[in-house]
């Protein structure tokens, strides 16, 4: 197995960002490269075992998915290889796990599409009803399929710290109401179309999010990464009705096994707060996880 990445460290380039799995190193003025590590996060934690292999599926995915669904939105890509602008030295850093982009004014909101009621969506829908102010039916259980998707903003948050769900009406007042009606239709076209696709491959996505930057155009265009394990719930179709009767968590090809085993690991006897340092990820998790990520690939691909 190719070694993991926790952290990359480029030298010939002027480092811009590291974010919870990405490294964004900045090119010329106009354009940034993004190295997926192999870091994992939970909770908005960094672990620090890193999932070897990890970040070239991740990139691999992504860029299968901005193929897929640039005729409904422009995407960050330049289509320039990303060992163009780094020394040969650093070229096993790069290959594989990076994309060179065009540098994009970011749009502070996480654009979330749930077609399905799992996570904190179901945690706040048993205590009113309803997700992110949107009003839901009565009689919905743990991964009931929603009756159709909806949208449910959050605000990036600063390093370490968790994204906050926010309602339809404090996007419009951070970037206007066409730009805010704009960006919940495409992210909804989106998901459906991805999420109808994965659904013949034996896949359900449950949820995902999506990034967006504005170019010097002021033209909206899905950045960052898009419909990878990280950021979207993905569920085998086997095994799902079983867990909806039982009113458990499906089975999944995500970061869900990581979270399953963090809430349930005890130190000291009490449960993790959820705060760093995390406890150390066992060998087998990180295993098992490497193989859920390269199972939602394979699978996708087919």
């Amino acid at each position: 197995m190719t070694k993991a990445l926790h952290t990359s460290a480029l030298t010939s380039l002027a480092l811009l960002a590291r974010g919870k799995v990405r490294d964004n190193y900045v090119v010329g003025t106009d354009r940034l490269l993004m190295v997926a590590s192999d870091r994992i996060s939970a909770f908005d934690v960094i672990l620090g075992e890193p999932i070897p292999g990890k970040g070239a599926l991740l990139t691999q995915m992504a860029l299968f998915w901005f193929a897929r669904l640039s005729h409904i939105c422009p995407n960050h890509l330049t289509g320039q290889a990303p060992e163009s602008v780094v020394t040969p030295a650093e070229v096993p850093q790069v290959a594989q796990r990076s994309m060179l982009v065009k540098r994009l004014k970011p749009i502070p909101v996480e654009a979330v599409v749930r077609g399905y009621l799992a996570g904190s969506g179901w945690a706040e829908y048993q205590a009113s009803q309803s997700v992110c102010g949107v009003a839901l039916p009565a009689g919905l259980k743990n991964a009931s399929q929603l009756p159709e998707p909806i949208f449910t903003p959050a605000a990036k948050a600063a390093q370490g710290e968790h994204d906050e769900n926010i309602s339809y009406e404090k996007v419009v007042e951070v970037v206007g109401a066409d730009l805010a009606e704009k960006i919940k239709r495409i992210s909804i076209e989106i998901y459906q179309t991805a999420a109808a696709f994965a659904l013949t491959k034996g896949i359900i996505i449950a949820d995902t999010k999506f990034e967006f930057g504005l170019d010097d155009n002021g033209t909206l265009t899905l950045m960052d990464e898009v419909l990878t394990p990280d950021s979207s719930r993905y569920w085998p179709i086997e095994g799902y009705l079983a867990a909806l009767a039982a009113g458990l968590n499906p089975p999944s090809y995500d970061k869900q096994f990581v979270r399953d085993w963090l809430e349930a690991v005890r130190i000291n006897g009490k449960p993790w707060d959820k705060t760093p340092p995390a406890p150390r990820l066992p060998d087998e998790v990180v295993a098992k996880t490497a193989t859920k990520y390269q199972e939602a690939l394979t699978r996708l691909m087919a």
